[in-house]
């Protein structure tokens, strides 16, 4: 029973980690859009923003599942390294947004919150995913 009640209580932490990080993304995608996030996604239906937020949250799942799982069985070593790297990562996307921004026509801020579906809130949400991927696989 010992051993369950620990792999809870590890349980429990992770997911608490995951949660801030998941809670910062969501807050930088706030941010890097006009508007309130909030608003656009749940009152507006906007499917951009939506769209932009998911991509985020999963490449944030990404890289906390892989630090989680390369941490052999290291409880501190695995919640530090997911929280490290979960900040890396979001720190990069944040990067990776400003950069995609920097390098096409338009704001890219104003373009991902149009109510219009528009493509390039798919290549933004794919430089998430990506993102996520290569941090993963350095984590690896």
């Amino acid at each position: 029973m010992t051993t369950l009640a620990t792999d809870l209580l590890a349980t429990l932490a992770y997911g608490v980690v995951g949660l801030v990080l998941m809670a910062v993304g969501y807050l930088l995608v706030d941010v890097a859009t006009p508007g309130r996030l909030h608003d656009l996604i749940w009152a507006d239906r906007n499917r951009n923003a939506a769209l932009l937020l998911a991509s985020n949250l999963v490449g944030v799942g990404v890289i906390v599942t892989t630090a989680i799982v390369v941490s052999h069985d290291d409880f501190v070593d695995g919640l530090v390294s997911s929280a490290a790297y979960g900040l890396l990562g979001l720190l990069l996307m944040a990067g990776s947004f400003l950069l995609l921004d920097l390098v096409t026509p338009g704001r890219l801020g104003e373009i991902l919150v149009d109510p219009e579906p528009h493509p390039a809130v798919w290549v933004s949400a794919v430089v998430h995913l990506a993102t996520g991927a290569v941090i993963a696989a350095a984590i690896s």
